[in-house]
């Protein structure tokens, strides 16, 4: 009876290659929240991509557009866009199916370009945050010190740290030191999980996203309260009451725009990286008891922080506001208005 029922139960679970007697079972949903998945997921993807496509044309096409900080900017739209358009499709086809059909060396290759998107998408968030910081607190000598250049050094390095640490560490195998038997027991064809033993999930939290969070938190606080100690300083020199009164309610709405921005920024960035982060570190000192679908959530929310930096960093912003109505209604709805960008 034992046999038998373990022969009807290996019937009904459908395997990712059922030719191979070592193939990992597929993960069984229903239709309908297989569709929903889906379409989220689309959504996500194009909406990544094309919005941070938006941000870089944008960029590249105004030259008003063209300073140190958008250089920046465009980079971080870069990154999330390699994300959105190699990374996402395929997580969201082994995320909903629970299969991956495209090899060893291929999911190698694909947790490597996860882990140097995602690690470079944050370290560019840090430095838009220093670069904020440095215009706001000295901005005599910010033009003198912050040029293309240093800037483009900063990126190439940001870039290349991304690159290697995360390269080295998939390929090299070091974050599975210690898991050899574990990872053994588990592991069949159709799977692609990259795992992290309790050394190495507590460096990736700390270097990728405690210390690059709490600079930015911190440099952020900072401009805040650079802000709103220079509002408070140009109201007091203001003689006449009746502008007084006026440029104060100017201050006042200055200041609460730059709270409420603070506030997106690093609300989206911890509510999207903090849960992720927190389960690599601690997931291995609990043995790996966290659920894959779980993960897998996880994982989505630190991709939707690209979803939204277009948004944050584009759509929030006047110049860019302006630059997306131009272009869309340029180049997708045919009209014939003025190219030139212009500010108030």
């Amino acid at each position: 009876m034992i046999l038998n029922d373990t022969d009807i139960y290996s019937e009904n679970v459908l395997l990712c290659y059922p030719l191979l007697p070592d193939s990992c079972p597929r993960t069984q949903r229903l239709p309908a929240l297989k569709v929903a998945m889906y379409a989220v997921m689309v959504l996500m993807i194009l909406t990544t991509v094309f919005g941070n496509l938006l941000v870089i044309i944008s960029i590249s096409h105004f030259k008003q557009l063209q300073s140190p900080t958008h250089l920046i900017v465009q980079s971080l739209a870069a990154c999330d866009c390699l994300l959105g358009s190699l990374v996402m499709p395929y997580s969201m086809v082994r995320s909903v199916e629970g299969c991956w059909y495209l090899g060893t060396v291929v999911c190698k290759v694909h947790s490597s370009l996860d882990m140097t998107f995602s690690i470079s998408s944050i370290l560019h968030l840090s430095l838009i945050a220093i670069d904020r910081f440095w215009a706001i607190s000295d901005p005599l000598r910010y033009k003198m010190r912050v040029t293309n250049t240093t800037v483009a050094g900063f990126i190439t390095f940001t870039w290349l740290f991304s690159f290697v640490y995360s390269f080295s560490v998939v390929f090299t195998g070091v974050n599975n030191v210690g898991l050899e038997e574990l990872i053994l027991q588990i592991s069949c064809f159709g799977g692609c999980v990259l795992f992290f033993n309790k050394e190495w999930g507590l460096i990736c939290a700390l270097f990728v996203f405690l210390i690059p969070g709490t600079i930015m938190s911190s440099l952020y606080m900072s401009i805040f309260n650079v802000v709103k100690r220079h509002a408070k300083v140009m109201s007091e020199k203001v003689s006449a009451a009746a502008t007084a009164g006026s440029h104060f309610q100017t201050s006042s709405h200055r200041e609460r725009k730059a709270a409420k921005t603070l506030a997106i920024v690093m609300g989206v960035f911890y509510l999207c990286w903090l849960p992720f982060f927190t389960a690599t570190a601690v997931d291995p000192f609990l043995n790996f008891s966290t659920p894959g679908d779980v993960f897998d959530a996880l994982v989505w929310f630190g991709y939707f922080n690209s979803t939204c930096n277009p948004l944050i960093y584009g759509f929030f912003y006047p110049r860019f506001q302006k630059a997306f109505k131009i272009l869309i209604s340029t180049y997708i709805c045919g009209s014939s208005d003025s190219h030139t960008l212009t500010f108030e």
